[in-house]
């Protein structure tokens, strides 16, 4: 999207997540409970792999360097928006332009 300043990426496929340690599977229970509550995961992602990632941050440079990663796999733990503005500002002040 135009104007955000920063870049937002999908990835359906989970080869993204899978490499970078942050993709689980689900087992059929948890399928099971998801198609209770009327979410279809195949439907959504168009894929039939069944993972979701871990909710996670990733503040990463133009060159591809990881500067700062937050990732935790209880969804409903985030991180504040200070911490992460404040590993912005840290990550700015130290990488090279």
């Amino acid at each position: 999207m135009k104007g955000l300043g920063y870049a937002l990426y999908s990835d359906a496929s989970m080869q993204a997540a899978r490499a970078m340690g942050i993709a689980y599977r689900l087992g059929e229970a948890e399928i099971a409970r998801y198609k209770k509550f009327g979410i279809d995961l195949e439907a959504a992602s168009g894929e039939t792999h069944h993972e979701l990632p871990v909710p996670s941050v990733f503040l990463v440079e133009k060159g591809g360097r990881i500067l700062w990663v937050y990732s935790n796999p209880d969804y409903k733990v985030r991180p504040e928006n200070e911490q992460v503005l404040r590993a912005a500002r840290e990550a700015s002040n130290t990488t090279p332009d």
